[in-house]
């Protein structure tokens, strides 16, 4: 069997995209401000065209990392498919969420993080550099995004 070629930049972008609006979850990896211990977690998210809205709850070591350092890094997808997101976090406490986020939030994960009695914070990650890639033969490239600017024209 063949191995499907390289797919050019315009390709990788149509396909992340795709892959940001209809994917659920993703692998997010924080760091604490003092000692940048690495905390890795499983999270569900919405993609707003602009942003990645994550939740969990406020004193776990994943929503007290975003809060301290305002970063994260996302994988989403599989690992000979994978999209990483790394970017800038803003902290949004459920009372600032607009009520339609959240119920989007809720309907596309299947989790409904205000009916839960642990307190939550949702968590708005503003991509600032992406990349895709499946094989060694995508390496080159994969930089989609950077300072938060599409490498690949619309």
């Amino acid at each position: 069997m063949t191995p499907p070629l390289a797919r050019s930049a315009e390709q990788r972008k149509l396909d992340t995209l795709h892959r940001l609006e209809h994917d659920e979850d993703a692998w997010v990896a924080t760091a604490d401000a003092a000692g940048g211990v690495p905390y890795l977690v499983p999270l569900s998210f919405f993609w707003d065209g602009a942003t990645l809205l994550l939740a969990t709850p406020e004193a776990s070591p994943t929503g007290r990392n975003l809060r301290a350092t305002g970063r994260a890094r996302l994988g989403i997808g599989p690992t000979r498919d994978v999209v990483i997101v790394e970017g800038a976090v803003l902290t949004v406490p459920p009372a600032e969420l607009p009520e339609e986020d959240a119920e989007i939030f809720a309907g596309k994960t299947g989790f409904d993080p205000r009916r839960i009695a642990t307190p939550y914070l949702y968590f708005r990650v503003r991509p600032e550099r992406v990349q895709a890639w499946r094989a060694a033969d995508e390496i080159d490239g994969r930089d989609l995004m950077r300072d938060g600017e599409w490498l690949v024209a619309d």
